[in-house]
């Protein structure tokens, strides 16, 4: 019996370590609808490209919402959403898609102005975790590490002194679990007594994740410079958020 059971038990091992050595696909996706477009798009896909390279990622980068069927997203472990803004897709069937794809376990993860894409769909506010409102001037600012065991923060020392564009956003989920929060006692900003005011005391949510409706979604505010992409601790971010999406 005892051999017997070696030899059945064997091919299993055999085949979960397959699966688990699986490579990961992520579609890295830059479509912008009409409206503001930004100079960073092509910063930010080439630091995509060389996380990906540098970590055995597949990936496919494009701006064609011709991609979002049910089909041609099976093939990717997560969708990137790089400086997407305004409309993201060109149909409902293709936010159909996307929505089936989230809720059948699919990961989302979305880079600075994507929170401005697709904003009269409460659903992707949800997803997303909110939708963009405004920003103050570009400055420096201080971020705050609100959850340092993230994989998306683990490698940030202490505060996180950045010069960005501090989004504010509204119709937060608060479902969404903070990674970064801007604060506000550091930044000038001659309307901050009307949004965000006191609502979060002198703290922004910058970045976060959430599981949402059986998949998983990962944000960050930040990345508005080409410049950022090219920044270790920034990039750092950006893989720690794609990693913990994936796996």
């Amino acid at each position: 019996m005892k051999r017997f059971f070696a030899f059945i038990l064997l091919p299993l091992v055999m085949l979960s370590c397959t699966a688990d050595q699986e490579q990961k696909k992520i579609l890295i996706y830059t479509k912008n609808g009409e409206g503001f477009v930004h100079k960073n798009i092509q910063a930010s896909v080439d630091m995509l490209v060389e996380l990906a390279s540098e970590n055995d990622i597949e990936y496919l980068v494009s701006e064609d919402p011709a991609l979002f069927t049910d089909d041609q997203l099976a093939d990717f472990d997560a969708v990137v959403f790089s400086n997407t803004n305004n409309e993201a897709f060109d149909n409902d069937n293709q936010r159909d898609a996307f929505q089936r794809y989230i809720r059948s376990g699919g990961s989302f993860v979305g880079i600075h102005s994507a929170c401005g894409s697709e904003r009269d769909w409460p659903w992707f506010w949800a997803m997303l975790g909110g939708t963009f409102l405004r920003h103050p001037a570009y400055q420096p600012f201080t971020i705050k590490v609100i959850d340092d065991s993230h994989p998306s923060t683990s490698h940030i020392q202490g505060d996180w002194q950045w010069e960005d564009e501090a989004y504010y956003v509204n119709h937060l989920n608060p479902a969404i679990h903070v990674l970064l929060a801007h604060d506000l006692t550091t930044i000038e900003d001659p309307n901050k007594a009307e949004f965000p005011g006191q609502i979060f005391g002198d703290l922004f949510p910058g970045a976060w994740c959430q599981e949402f409706e059986g998949g998983k979604s990962w944000y960050t505010s930040y990345g508005h410079s080409n410049e950022h992409y090219s920044d270790e601790t920034f990039r750092q971010h950006v893989l720690g958020g794609i990693l913990w999406a994936i796996n």
